[in-house]
């Protein structure tokens, strides 16, 4: 009996030091981004959205799934902060960001020099942009250079618009047929144009490319065009500052490779993170 006691007592003394050891830990945990430079305290409220898989997406029960919202929980951890995601159309993300809505985008946005200047640009990995039709679909394509007398769907304010909008300028410099580019509010729009026939093809960031070709949703016409990296963008620098070392950090133990490898996202070749351009001016 004083034996069965003494045992009981010892795992009463271990279930407390372990909880008490749990608490230590929690309460060490001490948010590193000064509270003045969140929108609300506690928070790391980045917008998304989410009709891009694999990156951002929405699953059958309603949730936010996807490699974004993963990256997204893990910096939150890091960060000490709770990672809360924000739904949105991406034409209306960087004028909200702008308006200090929240603290950063976190939607797979292309960099460029331009989206540089006006808010902290942090990329994080490559993408590019894959052109594709309809199942079944006879038609073909050579090159970029063949981008001529068609109808094109994408996601309106998106580096696909853009480097589309260069072909067309192309074309018309050397007297080929135009590009007639449909811009759509999301790209799940763009997919219900393809397939309702409303135009002849459709550009995509190759993760989401990749994935609708991969669902037997569409037929891949010209893979991997205009690479470029993709990135997270935030309105304060101290929380772009404080997302740069924590990406670091989990490039140096692996979940950085981990989380990437998982959903088939191009690394960085260099795999350092930093913020890149000048910041807002």
């Amino acid at each position: 009996m004083k034996f069965a006691l003494l045992r009981s007592t010892l795992a009463i003394v271990a279930l407390a030091g372990s909880l008490s050891g749990m608490v230590a830990s929690a309460q060490t945990c001490t948010p590193t981004i000064p509270k003045s430079e969140l929108i609300t305290e506690g928070k790391l409220q980045l917008s998304t959205n989410p009709t891009l898989p694999p990156l951002q997406f929405v699953d059958v029960s309603g949730e936010l799934k996807g490699m974004n919202l993963d990256l997204a929980a893990e910096l939150g951890k890091r960060l000490c902060l709770k990672a809360e995601t924000i739904r949105m159309d991406f034409p209306a993300m960087i004028p909200a960001l702008k308006a200090a809505r929240f603290d950063g985008i976190n939607t797979g946005m292309f960099f460029t020099e331009e989206r540089s200047k006006v808010m902290w640009a942090v990329p994080y990995a490559m993408a590019a942009i894959d052109i594709v039709a309809v199942p079944g679909s006879k038609r073909t394509l050579a090159s970029a250079e063949a981008l001529t007398d068609l109808s094109i769907g994408v996601e309106a304010d998106s580096y696909q618009e853009r480097w589309l909008k260069e072909r067309e300028k192309d074309n018309v410099a050397k007297g080929r047929k135009s590009i007639k580019i449909l811009s759509f509010p999301t790209a799940s729009e763009v997919m219900a144009g393809l397939r309702a026939g409303q135009f002849d093809m459709a550009a995509f960031p190759n993760y989401a490319g990749g994935a609708f070709v991969k669902a037997g949703q569409a037929t891949m016409l010209l893979p991997a065009q205009g690479g470029s990296p993709t990135m997270m963008s935030f309105r304060s620098k101290p929380v772009a500052d404080a997302v740069v070392k924590a990406f670091n950090d989990m490039i140096k133990d692996g979940t950085y490779d981990r989380i990437l490898d998982q959903y088939g996202m191009t690394k960085l070749p260099e795999k350092v993170i930093a913020i890149r351009g000048t910041g807002p001016v």
